[in-house]
């Protein structure tokens, strides 16, 4: 296994993202360059996307980092993004970029084929015709559904998706393959458990409910706090992440080099246990408002890692109780609370 390539360019979509942001900062700090693209759209607070941006440039400014230049642009614009790959030249490409949320995906459909599916398949048309390396996309665990064994592994069938989202990202992996196997192209999908820490999503359990516990508000505890999830600290995913960068996939037995892995913490955590850890490193107890389970949602997430630790020896190290002290104490004085 190769260390990150410093002669090579790598185009993160999503780069203004929580985990573009991060994976951008890490390969700058690694004396990379880094192309970031991104469409900034409102789903959640622009200053915050826009803030993760200033925090890349002031990397890029260090003498002894590599250079970070940012475009804006959507993925659906096939023209716009055909332009970056000509202008660029990118040899590591990594989709990080898509209209993310589940519960999001029940009200608002189209955004979903547009970025998910449109955009998608731009990104596998300009891969194509530019002689990209590797391509590396976010996938995601929830196309595991509601799938009842666990934990959850990446032989697993993945054909009841039970929400939009997660139905885009599983055709994101079939269309991946496909182009693999047609043209030569080299893919690897990574199906995300549950990630969180400082400069976060505010539509994430940590953050949306940190916002409603300093504010006096009641978090809504979903399924009766009777969930568990994967939750899996930022700076874990982006280790595991950088591993499989220059590492692209040997050909399967009908010859595709594409891979998928899961990448989490390997430790599903009781949501309630969760809350407990987020009151004691934020210093407030949340008032609780218990709900039933909501359309799209699951009632547990739990990732077999062993594939990514047997290809690259990812071992998630961070505890929540960490995790979360290290967002509380972001999030504190971001917000001067």
């Amino acid at each position: 296994m190769n260390d990150l390539n410093r002669e090579y360019t790598y185009l993160v979509t999503g780069a203004a993202g929580f985990i573009g942001f991060y994976l951008s900062k890490r390969l700058m700090e690694a004396g990379c360059d880094v192309i970031g693209y991104d469409n900034m759209n409102d789903y959640y607070d622009v200053t915050l996307k826009e803030h993760r941006l200033s925090l890349l440039d002031k990397t890029a400014a260090m003498s002894d980092t590599g250079s970070f230049t940012f475009v804006k642009g959507d993925l659906a614009d096939a023209d716009a993004l055909k332009n970056v790959f000509d202008e660029y030249k990118p040899d590591i490409v990594v989709n990080l970029a898509a209209q993310a949320g589940v519960r999001y995906s029940i009200d608002n459909p189209s955004a979903y084929i547009q970025s998910n599916l449109v955009g998608f398949a731009n990104i596998l048309e300009c891969c194509r015709h530019h002689d990209v390396k590797h391509l590396i996309y976010a996938s995601s665990s929830s196309v595991y559904g509601g799938n009842e064994k666990v934990p959850f592994s990446v032989d697993d069938q993945v054909d009841r998706p039970v929400s939009l989202y997660a139905a885009t990202k599983k055709s994101n992996e079939l269309m991946a393959y496909s182009y693999c196997k047609l043209y030569g192209m080299k893919a690897t999908g990574l199906r995300f458990f549950t990630v969180y820490g400082p400069i976060g999503r505010p539509d994430m359990a940590a953050f949306k409910f940190a916002d409603l516990m300093m504010k006096g508000k009641p978090i809504q505890i979903y399924n009766n706090g009777d969930m568990y999830r994967d939750f899996t600290y930022i700076d874990d995913i982006v280790t595991g992440v950088s591993a499989v960068l220059c590492n692209p996939p040997v050909p399967d037995d009908l010859g595709a080099c594409y891979k998928i892995y899961n990448i989490g913490n390997n430790r599903p955590e009781k949501l309630m246990d969760f809350v407990a850890e987020l009151e004691k490193a934020l210093g407030v107890e949340a008032k609780k408002e218990f709900l039933p389970m909501q359309p799209g949602d699951v009632y547990r997430t739990y990732a077999d890692v062993s594939e990514l630790e047997k290809d690259f020896g990812f071992k998630p190290s961070t505890p929540v109780s960490e995790g979360l002290a290290l967002f509380a104490a972001w999030y504190k004085e971001y917000y001067g609370k």
